[in-house]
């Protein structure tokens, strides 16, 4: 607290007075253009490394950025993650939703110890909110990363704005990272697949009106990944790549 204190301190110094007159800017006429799902991991700083401002996006973080499937909830949705998609993309209109992933992430290191019987069965369940949360809505990812066996030269199909319209996704084909990191790239993956379970967003998905991507954030490098659907894999975002990756999100996604 000494620290959040001083923090706060040096705030009202230097950046307050800018921040105000932000928020004056945006107070009558916010107008975010997405919805930002990503970690809680305290090294995840979507605002910085997106570059983006007050009133530009939504956040929604939680233990490995999961968006549970709609068929979770049979009466009622209490989530904050559903409830995030009604506010940004039915009441404030939104076009881009973005899940975000990144390596080393605690969750899905975790979720994949899950696999194990021991580690998941309900007693451990019960005395532990977090394996809860992973076992009730990491699942789909773990089995759809198990069901390859190892074997990642394989391509994993998922669904996405509509139970048609699937993709192929062919995961870490360099072996660059763990296998924690690859779980973490299905999971993210696995994300748009669960955000277009829901009947409230079916309309604007079916009519290219709403638009679905995936980030994957490499914590140890700073480099960020977007997952292009025409390469079928995550795309390191840099100098060689912006205008390959900006050109399809302009033609499909725009």
């Amino acid at each position: 607290m000494d620290r959040i204190l001083r923090g706060i301190m040096r705030y009202r110094v230097l950046d307050r007075a800018t921040m105000v007159k932000q928020f004056q800017h945006v107070k009558d006429n916010p107008v975010p253009k997405a919805i930002f799902y990503t970690c809680m991991d305290s090294r995840m700083i979507p605002t910085r490394f997106t570059e983006t401002s007050v009133g530009d996006m939504f956040v929604i973080r939680n233990a490995g950025n999961l968006i549970p499937h709609s068929r979770h909830f049979v009466d009622e949705m209490t989530s904050c993650e559903p409830a995030g998609l009604e506010l940004s993309c039915i009441i404030n209109d939104i076009k881009h939703v973005i899940v975000c992933g990144h390596s080393d992430c605690k969750a899905m290191n975790l979720l994949y110890k899950l696999k194990s019987a021991d580690e998941s069965n309900l007693e451990q369940r019960r005395i532990s909110p977090l394996k809860s949360w992973l076992c009730a809505h990491g699942k789909t990812s773990l089995d759809k990363f198990l069901d390859v066996k190892g074997d990642f030269n394989k391509p994993i199909l998922f669904s996405a704005e509509t139970p048609q319209r699937k993709f192929v996704a062919y995961i870490d084909p360099e072996n660059q990272f763990c296998i924690e990191d690859k779980l973490s790239q299905v999971n993210t993956l696995q994300q748009l697949q669960n955000i277009a379970s829901y009947g409230m967003l079916k309309k604007r998905l079916e009519k290219h009106d709403l638009h679905i991507h995936a980030l994957w954030f490499d914590i140890y490098t700073g480099d960020i990944y977007y997952f292009s659907r025409r390469a079928k894999r995550f795309l390191i975002i840099d100098e060689a790549s912006y205008e390959v990756i900006l050109a399809e999100i302009r033609r499909y996604y725009s």
